[in-house]
């Protein structure tokens, strides 16, 4: 059956959660869809842009807000949003998040005898990532308002989709029927990011070729920042020669956080095919997460990169992340302790032929586990359950496997 989709989204275009809502439908257009996406313009205010990529049609919302704000809080992007809508047939309508661009189109749309599936993918309100805002009335204005959108409106949906297991038993603790919940993590494009070899892509990149380096890629909290750069300040008592490869663009002053920024190599922004270089550059990958509320309720999409571009990674067991380096052997975990993490690394360095099968494994995972056409089949088949009025316990995704790889 050919569908007709609808894809709401409250990021500005090319950030956040948007790429997740991208992915997924570029995979429903691969197998005989049509997909709209609505998400935020960049800088446009008042007209609607739009083009099409891999078959998506993207549409950009005008928003009148700035900075961190054009966020899915404009009412005028709403009502905008709305407007565009009223000539428009849709079958469904999958909506990521619940800020007020993406919730009150969504419910229109339901009015109208839509189906309407909702994605949850990070805990903003009640103590989550609200809190990791350094900015005093962000916390005190956005923290209640994000509480309230995410709570108020998870009934409404026809279907939940989830990004782990937290938010899984969140909605559930909600009032949301278990049956209906599919859990759907982040996926890993291995189509565009391939296992590269290392010592070519350090020539290329013009990195060191025998120092070990320990990469990490892109956005980070501030929290989880200290504990990377106490935990990198450490393993250089056994590793001197080490270096700190961040990749992408930095949203911290990252060079306060560090004794000796000589140390830290910066990549700034990267093309994706530089992207993948710099991944295949690095010894190690590493995921400082301290165990947070935010950080056990989201999916650290970085981590899809690191398996996709086969490298063994470091991470602290936070969240589904423990569930998945228990099922396979992708590298080391670790508490959020700085001296716990360091240790974590130095152990692997020394192992190359642990750090090799951990590539290995990951590459496979990437793969087999969590390839945006894997993860996409499920999603198209809760679409059908919605869609054919039964969605019940058979549409929940198996747990991890419990084999190791």
């Amino acid at each position: 059956m050919n569908l007709r989709v609808l894809m709401l989204n409250a990021n500005p275009v090319w950030r956040g959660t948007f790429f997740r809502a991208l992915h997924f439908g570029c995979e429903l257009v691969a197998r005989g869809h049509q997909v709209t996406l609505l998400t935020v313009s960049r800088r446009g205010r008042w007209g609607f842009h739009s083009f099409i990529h891999d078959g998506v049609v993207v549409v950009e919302t005008p928003d009148l807000l700035w900075g961190k704000l054009r966020s899915g809080w404009d009412i005028w992007n709403m009502l905008r949003r709305i407007q565009w809508l009223r000539p428009k047939e849709f079958d469904l309508v999958h909506a990521f998040d619940c800020r007020p661009v993406v919730i009150f189109p969504a419910l229109y749309m339901k009015r109208r005898g839509v189906k309407l599936v909702l994605d949850w993918a990070d805990w903003f309100g009640r103590g989550g990532a609200v809190t990791e805002r350094r900015e005093p009335w962000m916390r005190a204005v956005v923290g209640p308002l994000d509480t309230f959108f995410e709570e108020r409106f998870r009934h409404y949906a026809d279907a939940t989709t989830v990004i782990n297991n937290v938010l899984r038993q969140r909605a559930i603790e909600l009032g949301i029927p278990a049956e209906t919940i599919l859990r759907l993590p982040h996926g890993c494009d291995v189509g565009a990011l391939q296992v590269l070899n290392c010592r070519e892509s350090r020539a290329y990149l013009k990195l060191p070729q025998d120092v070990p380096l320990i990469g990490y890629l892109g956005a980070i909290f501030h929290s989880d920042a200290q504990l990377m750069f106490e935990a990198f300040d450490l393993l250089r008592r056994e590793l001197p020669q080490a270096r700190l490869v961040l990749i992408g663009q930095r949203n911290l002053p990252l060079n306060s956080y560090i004794s000796d920024p000589e140390v830290v190599i910066e990549s700034g922004w990267v093309s994706y095919s530089d992207l993948n270089r710099y991944l295949a550059a690095c010894d190690i990958l590493w995921l400082p997460l301290r165990d947070t509320v935010a950080n056990r309720g989201r999916w650290p999409s970085k981590l899809n990169d690191y398996l996709a571009a086969g490298r063994p990674v470091v991470a602290t067991a936070v969240g589904d992340l423990t569930e998945l380096f228990q099922a396979y052997r992708l590298g080391r975990l670790a508490r959020d302790e700085p001296a716990v993490l360091a240790a974590q690394v130095v152990e692997l360095m020394r192992s190359p032929a642990e750090r090799e099968e951990c590539a290995r494994v990951a590459r496979r995972v990437a793969e087999d586990v969590l390839a945006w056409p894997l993860l996409t089949a499920k999603l198209e088949a809760l679409y059908q359950a919605v869609l054919d009025g039964r969605v019940g316990l058979t549409n929940e995704p198996k747990r991890f496997s419990s084999r190791r790889m």
